[in-house]
């Protein structure tokens, strides 16, 4: 068991967060040969990241880059499968809903080499979500499907998947509980309260319209504003003609490393944001949220009034904040312990 190999397909800051957790837990039995396809490639990630948790490097980078969705598959695939071929691994794990997913799965599937599925069964039930697509397609085609509550498991009986769903909850968690043990979440002295907003979707910046509205609507909340501002969001605003500087309740900041974000998150009095991620994990910090979109494939966020889905009426942004949540229920994404039980599941698959 202990020379076993397993290709990870990684692709984007967010899988490597979640590979995390995993690569501690799986290293210990398997070899690990991780393909960084270079969708989103973000030259820090091993400056801190890399170090304070001690997750090895990827092996290979495809340096893929941007592109448009058929294009930027096409060539992941066309790069990863003379790699999967030669490595001959006994599965190939992928993680969440990115381009690379899809590009890891439908090789793996076209190779006949077991899918495993990390974070599986996420429905928004919007198609016009490319991450919907990805996952719909990538779940189809796995044979290990680990899910990070019961709602995904859901999700997929109603699509006739049962055989190899095991609801081992979200690496999130496990995420999250190794950085306390660490103490690398801690409180912050230097700010006053706050809300904590993330904008990125296409939706929401896009349009020039649409995201001064967004702007304008932070301005005139009743607390202060630490917005991390994405480069595309930057982009735009400078697209658009504007001007940051005339926002005066926001204190706009560049992307934070992923620890700084969790704390930035875990001190804030509430969480602004578009990200899926960001919205879980307040949730998983126990931090009220409002998510400017229209769905959430983290439905279980919504429960109580953690987390209010604001998208045409951004109005209500300011009185989603202002209404207490009710009773959090801690342990719908698992115990934090879902890595070490889907190495049980995984190293029994392959026994």
């Amino acid at each position: 068991m202990q020379n076993q190999k397993l290709a990870v397909v990684i692709g984007a800051r967010p899988q490597f967060i979640k590979h995390a957790p995993v690569e501690i837990a799986f290293k210990k039995f398997f070899n690990l040969v991780s393909i960084h396809t270079g969708q989103h490639y973000d030259k820090n990630m091993s400056d801190i990241f890399f170090e304070q948790l001690k997750i090895d490097e990827p092996n290979y980078l495809l340096n893929v880059g941007s592109g448009s969705h058929g294009v930027q598959t096409g060539i992941m695939m066309q790069k990863l499968e003379p790699i999967i071929e030669n490595e001959n691994p006994k599965g190939i794990v992928l993680y969440g809903d990115t381009n690379s997913t899809l590009a890891g799965a439908l090789v793996g599937a076209k190779l006949n080499i077991p899918i495993i599925h990390i974070e599986a069964g996420l429905r928004s039930y919007n198609n016009m979500i490319p991450e919907e697509i990805n996952r719909v397609v990538t779940d189809r085609v796995s044979s290990i499907l680990f899910t990070p509550g019961m709602n995904a498991v859901e999700n997929l009986a109603r699509e006739n998947i049962v055989n190899g769903v095991h609801n081992v909850g979200d690496v999130m968690c496990d995420m999250i509980r190794i950085a306390r043990e660490m103490s690398i979440i801690k409180k912050l002295d230097s700010y006053e309260s706050y809300y904590y907003a993330t904008i990125h979707r296409p939706y929401n910046t896009d349009i020039k319209e649409r995201i001064f509205d967004i702007l304008r609507t932070f301005d005139e909340l009743d607390l202060p504003v630490i917005f991390s501002l994405h480069p595309r969001t930057r982009a735009k605003v400078g697209f658009f003609e504007g001007d940051l500087e005339r926002y005066s309740n926001i204190s706009f900041v560049e992307p934070l490393p992923y620890f700084e974000n969790l704390q930035m998150i875990s001190n804030a009095k509430a969480v602004v944001t578009d990200s899926g991620g960001i919205h879980k994990e307040a949730y998983l910090l126990q931090k009220q949220c409002v998510t400017i979109r229209s769905e959430t494939e983290w439905t279980e966020t919504l429960h109580n009034g953690w987390n209010t889905l604001v998208f045409d009426d951004l109005r209500l942004v300011e009185s989603s904040l202002n209404e207490l949540p009710g009773d959090y229920k801690n342990d719908v994404y698992g115990d934090g312990k879902a890595s070490e039980k889907m190495l049980e599941i995984v190293k029994a698959s392959f026994s």
